[in-house]
């Protein structure tokens, strides 16, 4: 499954975890990502789009 929003092209961030004796680690950050019918380009298909752009209307359901 590719990590990425294909509307709004989000994806993992990498970063560190860094405890209370800083103690560093690294460590990934995924996305929220839902498979969804959405009309892209004029035309239905199933995608990946994470929630914050289903819940901000950014994507068209498609029916």
């Amino acid at each position: 499954m590719a990590r990425r929003c294909v509307i709004c092209d989000k994806g993992t961030v990498f970063g560190n975890l860094r405890s209370h004796a800083e103690n560093k680690n690294r460590r990934n950050w995924k996305p929220n990502l839902q498979k969804a019918r959405i009309v892209l380009n004029g035309s239905p298909r199933r995608a990946y789009v994470c929630t914050r752009c289903l819940r901000s209307g950014k994507v068209e359901r498609a029916l």
